[in-house]
């Protein structure tokens, strides 16, 4: 099992930043891929960033070249830098990750990020 922690949402006016952490804990080999996935009120969830375990990283369309993702994997966590924020990012941030061995995928309860002036 995996238990995911996320912290670091909150408000935030246009066009400033915020920063999201996942910790992982629990009882795993390693994680492969850990990544953030945001839903709005009305709307389906919706993958935001992803990085494997060699560090490469995908991003969405709507996202790319604001937000940046990364990842400690000696600390077993991952983080989402959001820069440059917009009202259409406002959701609750979900993080998510898989682990070599297991099968599926683990999710976090989520974090509010609302952008608003």
């Amino acid at each position: 099992q995996v238990q995911l922690v996320e912290s670091g949402g909150g408000l935030v006016q246009p066009g400033g930043s915020l920063r999201l952490s996942c910790a992982a804990s629990g009882s795993f080999f390693s994680i492969n891929h850990m990544g953030w996935y945001r839903q709005a009120p009305g709307k389906e969830r919706e993958l935001v960033a992803r990085i494997s375990s060699d560090g490469r990283t995908n991003y969405a369309d709507s996202v790319e070249g604001r937000f940046t993702i990364s990842r400690d994997n000696v600390k077993d966590m991952v983080y989402l830098q959001m820069n440059s924020l917009k009202p259409e990012d406002t959701a609750v941030y979900y993080c998510n990750v898989d682990v070599r061995f297991q099968p599926g995928d683990y999710w976090g309860q989520g974090t509010q990020v609302t952008v608003s002036s």
